[in-house]
């Protein structure tokens, strides 16, 4: 069984590359929508959703910490 350093470690790594591409899925432009707000730029998202995005982050980080964890003891 990996240290509890190494599933940190992995769960950050995977956590990232988990919500940077989480990001972009379901964002709608405010020129998409078709209600641009004053100063503002046309391409920014009309609602972000970032709770909802950092929660499937987290699952989907803690999904691949685990398998990690079982693939690392496994080979060793």
């Amino acid at each position: 069984m990996p240290g509890i350093v190494e599933l940190v470690i992995i769960f950050a790594i995977s956590w990232w590359l988990v919500f940077l591409p989480v990001l972009g899925i379901g964002t709608q432009s405010q020129e998409e929508s078709g209600s641009i707000i004053d100063g503002t730029e046309a391409g920014a998202p009309t609602e972000h959703m970032l709770p909802k995005k950092v929660k499937w982050a987290t699952i989907g980080a803690a999904i691949i910490t685990v398998l990690a964890a079982i693939i690392i003891s496994v080979a060793r």
